[in-house]
């Protein structure tokens, strides 16, 4: 505590009131307690009321300490001035000090005492000094002017004091003591604040430390011992830890899927490392995050080719620690799946060479299984022995907007009618997380069962159930990821892997000026490649079975398609004459409708299909189901007959010549013989293959029936191949699409043709065709799918005459195809 003091005397003479005369100038004020209350209450009272003249202020500034004058006492012949510490004081009288505060400035020099009185000297003023105490009505207008304006002029305080009966210096000094007590209450608040803040940060370094004495490895989760481990042998430890807990995760999996007990696998993880914190990508029962040892991976991704954007990483979601083998997957599993899923996308996509190699053919890229191995631990687990694995990239601009094709992949209907050729069928089983945004897809993530096909029986059909999560990344830059969730285990019964599993697939798309969009394409699966023919297996690992040069090319020509027929403008060489553009549009509509149905049928996966009889390399695979007459399609008994044929013929001369309406007598047992005649020629792009033509049999035919008749045939080919899809269509009903009439009621059976390129090596050790004469290197794998009606009664059954027609038709057609190349 510290202590200060001050004895003042005042001049004799002169003109003592105010602030003039006197070297000093003091306020003594009273209290009615000032015979009866204990000395520390008095200086406490006392304090609130000091006021100085500007000569003494620059003395008691300081502020820790409060000044109080006491006034003279009966016996004692001189005043001091009294300094304290303002904290040490206040902590003994706290519940006095608001009865006091309340009425600060209540209590002033009566107005009637001469300024002779106020300077004489102490122990020398022969009257006695008159106090007067503020009435309740003064203090309230004293504490509203105060209010309004703390430092009033002697204009203001004269006019204050006339209307409230108090002289001008009576004012003056209470608006002193006012501001005084002001400030008082103002340091006592601040001083509290600020004991507040240096317990905290005392706190925290006490907490600091004491963390200081043990610190952790954020690496590995053990004890860490500063400056003592060499930075290699601190990698050694985490590269140990990373392979235990992997050990151990691979014998949880071959617990699951080999139903082997964990003891039977040595040197698992020992229960000492269960919680070492570090999180793998295999995850929970196979899967995870990214590997939290992987570098850094930058915020921007430059794609080359001119897509350069902002694409930020998604943060990795914490993995949760796999203490218990039966966990049943939830929620919150599959959005950790999805987030990990959607940052490998995204460095797959950033990384070039050496990850990814060029194709033989120069249509797209290859992936480096021995460097992905290295730099991408499993996402859904260990691939199975007997899996291939195919994984490849492409890059194409595409004539669609960026929020037009993410919408297009989202919902399933949309998705499976763009990409007719691969999805057969597909269904969203749970939409587990949606955008809070109405209209956006951003944050979407969704469950989907889907097959994928290849139109030909002698390659299965691939069953996956996936999730699919859309994320927007920066303006016009969204990616969509798909990563199979087959490894995922329900309960204690292991999940049956199937045929295929698919990595982290899907597509990133950015926004072009000129409302095209530049889409990197990736494409990752493990499939079972014994199912697989012979014939199939050089054009699968080319990538343009289920690749991703299929996809682009795909979702190239079919938007390429879209924007044609939708135009106003007709393409030179069309029909325009003939067909109106609700016309062109109606058509364009069944085509693609023909062509789908023509793709289900060959797979079995548009319909419920009943096998009869599997189909081989020679033999015609034949199946049936009962139509009921649904819109679109005759009631009766349909039987479906594939057969797939390899010919030594380049893959663009056997389509040249399947959809030439010259050539068609020499197979197509409906042209009766003799050419057809082109009615209608609808462009759907700039490739002439890519077209819809609309044909009559010959008019000499001697059947009526069969001039009432046309065929409509959808011709489709891109970099993967090429398909011929036709059906024979009333000679009405065709008129009314034709006029711009709905199309979906029009009933047919399709058929026609689906080529592709073998993809055997040739003496180059490539994959380009090149045209060789009919050479055996440069053959194709032709595909021939027929849809009849053997029976108009859907409760009828299936004789086997129907099927000798059946097969007799198809062994006829094959046999003028061989014919016309001279291939017998």
């Amino acid at each position: 505590m510290s202590f200060g003091g001050f004895i003042g005397s005042s001049s004799s003479g002169g003109n003592g009131g105010g602030d003039g005369g006197s070297g000093v100038s003091r306020v003594v004020a009273d209290s009615p307690y000032n015979n009866t209350m204990p000395p520390a209450a008095t200086i406490a009272h006392q304090s609130q009321q000091l006021v100085t003249s500007p000569l003494t202020q620059p003395m008691f500034n300081s502020s820790p300490l409060s000044l109080a004058l006491k006034p003279k006492m009966e016996g004692i012949g001189g005043m001091g001035l009294i300094g304290e510490n303002f904290d040490a004081v206040a902590m003994g009288r706290s519940s006095r000090e608001d009865e006091y505060e309340s009425r600060s400035g209540s209590d002033n020099l009566d107005g009637g005492a001469s300024g002779d009185d106020q300077d004489t000297p102490l122990g020398k003023s022969s009257r006695k000094k008159k106090y007067h105490r503020h009435t309740p009505y003064q203090i309230q207008q004293l504490e509203a002017a105060f209010k309004e304006n703390p430092h009033p002029d002697e204009k203001a305080r004269l006019e204050l004091g006339k209307r409230l009966t108090l002289e001008s210096r009576q004012v003056k000094f209470w608006f002193q003591n006012r501001r005084t007590q002001m400030k008082t209450q103002l340091e006592r608040h601040e001083n509290a604040i600020l004991k507040q803040e240096n317990d905290k940060l005392r706190i925290e370094n006490i907490a600091m430390k004491e963390a200081m004495r043990s610190p952790m490895c954020g690496h590995c989760g053990g004890q860490a011992i500063l400056g003592e481990i060499h930075i290699e042998e601190h990698h050694l430890r985490i590269e140990n830890a990373r392979l235990r807990d992997e050990l151990n995760r691979i014998c949880v999996l071959a617990n699951k899927f080999l139903g082997r007990p964990l003891g039977s696998f040595p040197g698992t993880m020992p229960p000492g490392m269960a919680n070492s914190g570090l999180e793998l990508a295999v995850g929970r029962n196979g899967f995870g995050a990214m590997n939290s040892v992987d570098t850094a991976l930058p915020m921007g991704l430059d794609f080359g080719n001119g897509l350069s954007s902002p694409l930020t990483m998604m943060s990795p979601r914490p993995t949760p620690s796999m203490s218990n083998t039966d966990v049943s997957f939830d929620k919150s599993m599959l959005m950790e799946l999805a987030f990990a899923a959607m940052n490998e996308l995204l460095k797959l996509a950033e990384i070039g060479d050496p990850l990814w190699f060029r194709n033989f053919d120069g249509s797209g890229e290859a992936l480096n299984l021995e460097d992905y191995a290295r730099s991408f631990p499993p996402c859904i687990g260990m691939k199975p022995s007997n899996f291939t694995t195919e994984a490849t990239k492409a890059t194409g601009t595409v004539m669609i907007n960026c929020l037009a094709l993410v919408e297009t992949l989202m919902d399933t209907s949309r998705w499976v009618e763009m990409f007719s050729s691969i999805v057969g069928r597909t269904s969203t089983i749970d939409v587990i997380s949606s955008s809070s945004t109405s209209g956006s897809r951003n944050g979407n993530l969704q469950l989907i069962q889907a097959e994928f096909q290849v139109l030909s029986a002698l390659v299965p059909v691939r069953q996956v159930k996936f999730l699919r999560f859309c994320k927007q990344h920066a303006e016009g830059v969204w990616a969509v990821v798909d990563v199979s969730i087959d490894a995922i285990q329900e309960g204690s019964q292991p999940r049956e892997a199937g045929n295929c599993r698919r990595l982290p697939s899907g597509c990133i798309v950015q926004d072009l000026p000129n409302g095209y969009s530049k889409v990197i394409w990736i494409e990752h699966m493990e499939y079972d490649e014994n199912t697989i023919h012979n014939f199939y297996r050089p054009f699968i690992r080319s990538g343009r079975g289920f690749g991703a040069q299929r996809w682009i090319a795909t979702l190239q020509r079919q938007c390429e398609c879209l924007a044609v027929i939708t135009s106003s403008a007709v393409p030179s060489g069309d029909s325009a004459a003939v067909v109106s553009p609700s016309g062109r549009r109606s058509i364009a509509m069944l085509a693609r409708r023909i062509t789908r149905n023509f793709c289900g049928g060959v797979c079995a996966t548009f319909y419920k299909w009943e096998p009869i009889q599997t189909g081989t390399a020679e033999d015609t695979k034949l199946m049936m189901r009962k139509s009921i007459g649904e819109p679109g399609e005759p009631p009766g008994i349909v039987l479906s007959a594939t057969r797939t044929i390899w010919l030594p013929v380049t893959h663009q001369r056997l389509f040249d010549f399947l959809r030439n309406e010259q050539t068609r007598s020499q197979w197509d047992v409906l042209s009766h013989g003799g050419p057809m005649h082109q009615i209608v020629h609808i462009a759907k792009g700039q490739d002439l293959g890519n077209s819809i033509s609309l044909f009559r049999a010959n008019a000499a035919a001697s059947d009526a029936n069969q001039n009432s008749m046309l065929i409509l045939q959808d011709s489709c080919t891109d970099v993967s191949g090429s398909i011929v899809a036709y059906a024979a269509v009333d000679t009405a009903e065709m008129n009314v699409v034709m006029s711009g009439g709905d199309s979906s009621c029009v009933a047919f059976l399709p058929s026609g043709f689906a080529i592709v390129p073998d993809c055997f090596q040739n003496s180059n050790n490539g994959m380009l065709e090149k045209e060789d004469n009919g050479g055996s290197s440069n053959g194709s794998l032709l595909t021939l799918g027929f849809q009849i009606l053997v029976n108009s009664l859907p409760a009828a059954k299936l004789t086997m005459e129907s099927v000798d027609t059946v097969n007799a038709l198809i062994s006829r057609t094959l046999q003028g195809i061989k014919t016309a190349f001279q291939c017998n």
